[in-house]
């Protein structure tokens, strides 16, 4: 007896001693097709990792986190995924179709897994095109009946790190109302400015070719307008897009209008910089369309009566000079393009 127990006592010591201390980092790998940057950069609050991306589109590091959900973003687009130290996970994509390709595997890869399933059931949810076509009454039943497939989908996912369903849980009501305060403005403003009422007008803008630009000049076509600035970053986003339409649609019953509301503000105080600064990234893009400069920024009288407090913003005037739409689609939708067809353009 004495024999056996020195003996099932020397396995578990080497037992003991073979055990492996839990990693106090995780390691992350992955494969990017048609990769968007040559890094990608993994990111909470109080944490930035950036991960350099070889030619083949994959990558590889450890990071030393806080347990929680982190954001991946690739210089284009951007994901959630769940990190805590002990995991090894291994992520791929495809950033023709991020959000439904993202997919991963190895230890703890099923939170992040959930998380990516979350994304696309909270954007097939939550489509914003297909939200604004409700009235105000549609809508909060719209709404309550999103929360309550949100809140079956997290119940039947309990396994989930509760780290992660705490989160989702204490940020659903904020994230509908967000939603819902924001597509009540656009209902509003469609109500306001509705279909086919007579547009409001600007007189006497200045032209970037010179002189003076005035909308009744703009009479008998369509007139898409891009109220923008200089300093905003979605608007020159947009600029590739807009471009392209003016090539495509050139000829036809439509005028591209580029507005820009820079002002002294923005500008260090000086509407002569400000006006400067336009003419030179119109030159440097090498825009097209009417150019055109609000003569009071923000509080130009026609950027005010189109209720305007955010931007890029797009509005649609047909050519009797009634309102189409005072929230069209950006240049960079689809919808846009299916929106023109409707109207023959």
């Amino acid at each position: 007896m004495k024999k056996l127990l020195v003996f099932t006592l020397a396995i578990a010591t080497t037992i003991i001693a073979c055990k492996q201390e839990p990693k106090d980092y995780v390691t992350l790998s992955g494969t990017i097709t048609d990769k968007s940057s040559d890094s990608v950069v993994i990111r909470s609050r109080s944490y930035s990792k950036t991960i350099q991306v070889n030619e083949d589109g994959t990558f590889s590091d450890t990071l030393k986190v806080e347990t929680g959900i982190y954001n991946f973003f690739d210089g284009n687009e951007s994901t959630n995924l769940f990190l805590k130290n002990g995991f090894e996970i291994n992520m791929t994509v495809d950033t023709k179709q991020f959000d439904e390709t993202v997919k991963y595997t190895g230890i703890g890869a099923e939170h992040s897994n959930f998380l990516a399933k979350n994304n696309l059931i909270q954007e097939e949810l939550l489509d914003m095109d297909a939200l604004s076509d409700f009235d105000m009454p549609g809508l909060e039943s719209k709404f309550e009946e999103i929360k309550t497939k949100l809140t079956e989908f997290y119940d039947a996912n309990k396994d989930v790190d509760t780290l992660i369903m705490n989160t989702l849980v204490k940020n659903l009501d904020p994230m509908i109302n967000y939603y819902k305060g924001y597509l009540a403005e656009s209902i509003a403003l469609k109500t306001q400015l509705a279909k086919g009422t007579p547009s409001p007008t600007f007189e006497n803008y200045e032209n970037y070719k010179g002189g003076t630009t005035s909308l009744s000049d703009l009479r008998g076509k369509y007139v898409y307008v891009d109220v923008w600035a200089t300093w905003c970053a979605p608007c020159k986003a947009e600029i590739p897009a807009l471009k392209e339409l003016d090539k495509q649609y050139h000829g036809k019953n439509i005028q591209f209008l580029s507005l820009s509301i820079d002002d002294d503000r923005s500008h260090g105080g000086s509407w002569d910089k400000a006006r400067e600064d336009w003419k030179a990234m119109i030159a440097d893009r090498e825009l097209g369309g009417i150019q055109l400069f609000a003569p009071k920024g923000w509080q130009s009288q026609f950027v005010l009566d189109y209720k305007v407090n955010g931007i890029p913003r797009f509005i649609l005037i047909d050519p009797n000079g009634n309102i189409v739409t005072p929230d069209a689609p950006r240049p960079s939708d689809p919808k846009l393009t299916e929106l023109f067809t409707s109207l023959n353009i």
